[in-house]
């Protein structure tokens, strides 16, 4: 690799793999050293091919979540299996690796835009803006843009485009799936939401057990499967879908709404 490489999105591989060192080397006592990871299945992704698959999560804050990602995925590439020692994995990072976000996100601030270098698929979300509930039509450049990264590698999305928990599943994430057809694997994640703030910069509180459970691929019928079947499939997988909410506390539930309530007017 040179030192001019790019992307298909123009982007520099030499520096976006410097951001990569960074930004793994501050975060990583987050993860194990403050608070500890659990992670499970972390074999799969040795498995995996090269282009073509997308990860689906639930989502807990806007930056911890996808750095976490980050770690796992390579440190299970450089062979550890279910834990993230040694940050050395990060010397030679997978650099086709790319996180869907909301483009007004990642346009906040200098330090969101150095993280979106690293890999961010800016999107426009078509059903929020600056705090408010709106309705426009899907920019067709970013789903093209979903496309073009899925040909070059692998691609993080939160379907359900909200830190909120229970929260519908987008219906853009399944119109991907049946379009290009990727290998799609589920990520659970809990515990981030506890130790981090909304934003998932600021450590909140230590001692917080993080886990993470890496699921087999889904099975789908791409040409016979509709959007809805596909969206009810994912919400199963990434333990998002109302049915879960019956095997939870109620005494938990409002605990978890109490915390966002707080989290709106901290932050």
């Amino acid at each position: 690799m040179g030192l001019l490489t790019k992307n298909p999105f123009g982007h520099y591989l030499f520096i976006k793999k410097w951001l990569i060192r960074i930004f793994g080397v501050l975060s990583h006592r987050r993860y194990r050293g403050f608070n500890e990871l659990n992670i499970e299945g972390s074999e799969i992704i040795k498995n995996l091919p090269e282009t073509n698959v997308l990860f689906v999560s639930n989502h807990q804050t806007y930056f911890a979540d996808v750095t976490a990602m980050f770690h796992v995925f390579n440190a299970s590439l450089s062979g550890r299996v279910d834990n993230i020692k040694n940050v050395g994995y990060l010397w030679q990072p997978k650099l086709n690796l790319y996180y869907v976000a909301a483009k007004e996100t990642m346009q906040a601030g200098l330090l969101t835009r150095i993280m979106a270098y690293a890999g961010a698929i800016t999107v426009e979300r078509t059903w929020r803006s600056k705090g408010q509930d709106i309705k426009r039509e899907v920019n067709t450049e970013d789903t093209d843009n979903i496309g073009v990264a899925l040909d070059d590698g692998w691609v993080i999305t939160f379907p359900q485009g909200t830190t909120k928990p229970f929260k519908p599943i987008r219906k853009g994430t399944a119109h991907i799936i049946k379009q290009h057809k990727p290998i799609v694997i589920p990520i659970v994640i809990d515990g981030f939401r506890r130790s981090f703030d909304k934003k998932g910069i600021r450590l909140k509180k230590r001692g917080i057990l993080q886990s993470f459970q890496i699921k087999p691929a889904l099975e789908f019928d791409y040409e016979n499967d509709s959007i809805e079947d596909i969206v009810e499939k994912l919400e199963y997988a990434i333990e998002q879908h109302s049915s879960f909410l019956k095997v939870i506390p109620q005494e938990e539930i409002d605990h978890m709404e109490e915390l966002n309530e707080k989290r709106k007017w901290e932050y």
